[in-house]
């Protein structure tokens, strides 16, 4: 008997935006009937990663998902507070706005099981290691508060405490960790979501400025002002695995509405244009795929030898 195709998927950051935009990809991967063999996440990703990793159905967590609060994800300290912080303690160890004890309760309320361990497949997720200096990859241990540890965006969260050390958001050293899954399960197939803001010369710094919460914008440019190297500029991309194993990679990049931190307003509807984009956009590639991807799929040309090619195959409008 053939041995069965192995499939990963990859959720990039992305925010808050990113979380409803994921959780729009998986359902739209449900529908396609795509089984995941593995699967890592940053941030946004690790959220929506952990969560259905687990084994907690789509259309549960779709549903925690339209009705969340804010104070269940945002509990930032009162202006008083800040300010006694800021004039009498001048700073001293204060590490972030908003805790992340609210952050992780829900993470661990919407979880079928508390550690990567009971997954139902094998995932990961990335943080950066304030003690060390370097980027830390999660694939053992309790879940929810490693999941809020690659979602602690510095300045606006806390850093989580582990083990004695403090970690904070994936993405400021890598925004979709592909490497973490790829050659590590001999995957056949990579299909990376990412749904991390871009910027370009139409984007008006100032207006976007004049918006609440412009700390939070200060903080995606730092962030996204550099595109990795899966993307193109198009919604569909093809390429090989740069780590040689010979694996197709798939990358969905969808056009999203923009959503304001830390608005919740306004998410379906990211959810929803997500889910379709990724339908739209697979669907004619689904039978290639599912059976045969590294044949089949309009791949760039290849060096068989490091099992890479010199460009990338895109697919799809602007």
């Amino acid at each position: 008997m053939a041995e069965a195709l192995r499939l990963g998927v990859v959720l990039s950051s992305g925010g808050g935006r990113g979380v409803y935009a994921h959780t729009g990809f998986m359902l739209a991967l449900e529908q396609l009937g795509v089984t995941i063999t593995a699967a890592s996440g940053c941030s946004a990703g690790a959220i929506v990663g952990g969560v259905l990793a687990s084994g907690t159905p789509l259309q549960q967590w779709a549903q925690s998902l339209a009705v969340v609060k804010r104070q269940e994800f945002w509990t930032p300290d009162s202006l008083p507070r800040f300010l006694w912080q800021m004039a009498v303690h001048r700073g001293q160890g204060y590490t972030g706005l908003s805790r992340t004890d609210a952050a992780i309760a829900f993470c661990r309320r919407n979880l079928s099981v508390s550690t990567f361990e009971e997954c139902r497949y094998p995932f990961y997720t990335v943080a950066v290691s304030l003690g060390r200096g370097r980027k830390v990859v999660f694939e053992s241990g309790n879940l929810a508060p490693r999941m809020m540890a690659s979602a602690a965006m510095p300045i606006l969260y806390r850093p989580v405490e582990l083990d004695g050390d403090l970690y904070c958001d994936g993405a400021l050293i890598e925004l979709a960790p592909m490497e973490a899954i790829c050659c590590k399960h001999r995957l056949d197939a990579v299909i990376i979501h990412h749904t991390s803001q871009s910027f370009d010369e139409n984007d008006h710094l100032m207006r976007a400025l004049r918006r609440p919460w412009s700390m939070f914008e200060i903080l995606n440019r730092i962030l996204y002002h550099r595109r990795p190297w899966y993307l193109s500029d198009k919604r569909l991309t093809f390429r090989w695995c740069p780590g040689g194993c010979g694996a197709a990679v798939i990358v969905v990049e969808p056009e999203l509405p923009e959503l304001g931190w830390p608005l919740t307003e306004g998410g379906l509807r990211i959810e929803h244009a997500a889910m379709e984009q990724t339908e739209a956009l697979l669907r004619p590639y689904l039978d290639a795929m599912t059976t045969d991807p590294r044949n089949r799929l309009p791949m760039p040309p290849t060096d068989k030898h490091l099992g890479v090619g010199p460009g990338a195959t895109t697919c799809g409008s602007d």
